[in-house]
């Protein structure tokens, strides 16, 4: 039996799929009625748009973007939805997933929900204009999968079980190597800098107290607001002026464990003699700072290749759109720098 289209593989032309003459005449009205009722144009009744809308929705139909002016030639176009330009994770894995769609002949439109005053109607017009659309989806993707109706969809690193195509980014295996290496060396009160409210613990701070309460230690959580290096620097100097004897701090992410780096240089404390410091995403920055930054690192280019090669199957008809057979999982790895 063949297996899921690979990257190195030519781009399959979709087949099989149902046609605007298939859905007038499964709803009894003509072509360009269909056209108005999927473009939500006026001169038809209410009732007429919602037996098109059905009918279109029981053929899995979907209006052509070349049809529509959106596009032209028949280049695939790939929906790439993320939540924070600003992050510099964010322009990195844009940069892989651009990258590797460009070898594949696709074109990449991104939307940027964070920063849009109206992101749902971002992703249904992304959804209009592409053919899949990956990304991440947060607390919005069953909205956002709604709207996308029949595109297909590959969420990256959902914080539960998704009802979509998914791309799972794994530090579970790489906190536990992150523990011991701190037992090992000594640390005797780490802290975990995370990127949440006392009321919802992001899923990684909840795998790192748990790490490290299992080896022995009474660990402080510290929530912050948001995962920027200056949350990361006011969050540390309110941190180093209780003058506790935290020795390790465990920040959610890279850009946040810039910031503690700062406020330890400012406030005179040593890296990694009196505090080591740990990040989280293996941005290439961690590698530019003094005292370089150890990290918990993901592989970009694989989430995109994970990514892509769901979307490609899908697309072709040779995966689910849902279930374990479109679930993946990247790990992460613990790479270790001068900061611990």
């Amino acid at each position: 039996m063949a297996g899921p289209p690979r990257l190195t593989d030519p781009v399959p032309a979709p087949g099989g799929r149902a046609t605007i003459i298939d859905v007038a005449a499964a709803a009894g009205v003509s072509r360009q009625t269909v056209t108005r009722a999927m473009n939500g144009m006026s001169g038809i009744s209410a009732a007429t748009k919602q037996r098109v809308l059905a009918a279109a929705e029981r053929l899995d139909y979907r209006p052509s973007r070349f049809g529509r002016g959106l596009v032209t030639g028949g280049d695939h176009q790939l929906g790439l939805v993320v939540n924070d330009l600003r992050n510099p994770y964010t322009p990195q894995l844009a940069s892989a997933v651009f990258r590797l769609a460009a070898e594949q002949g696709w074109n990449v439109m991104l939307a940027d929900v964070d920063l849009a005053s109206d992101a749902d109607r971002m992703v249904q017009a992304l959804g209009a204009q592409t053919d899949v659309v990956i990304g991440y989806l947060g607390s919005r993707r069953e909205r956002w999968n709604d709207l996308l109706g029949t595109v297909p969809m590959v969420e990256l690193d959902p914080s539960t079980d998704p009802p979509t195509a998914a791309v799972w980014i794994d530090p579970a295996d790489a906190i536990e190597e992150l523990a011991d290496h701190l037992v090992a060396t000594g640390v005797r009160h780490p802290v975990v800098l995370d990127n949440s409210s006392p009321e919802h613990t992001s899923v990684r701070g909840v795998l790192m107290m748990d790490a490290l309460r299992r080896r022995g230690y009474l660990p402080e959580l510290v929530h912050a607001p948001h995962g920027t290096a200056e949350c990361g620097a006011e969050e540390t100097t309110r941190i180093l002026r209780r003058r506790r004897r935290e020795d390790a701090i465990l920040a959610f992410n890279d850009v946040m464990a810039l910031g503690v780096l700062q406020a330890c240089r400012r406030g005179g404390v040593d890296v990694p003699g009196d505090v080591r410091v740990v990040g989280v995403d293996g941005l290439p920055l961690g590698g530019l700072v003094s005292p370089t930054l150890t990290t918990l690192a993901v592989d970009l280019d694989a989430v995109a290749r994970e990514a892509l090669g769901l979307a490609l199957g899908m697309l072709a008809g040779e995966l689910p759109r849902h279930g374990d057979a479109v679930q993946r999982t990247v790990r992460h790895r613990l790479l270790l720098r001068e900061s611990a």
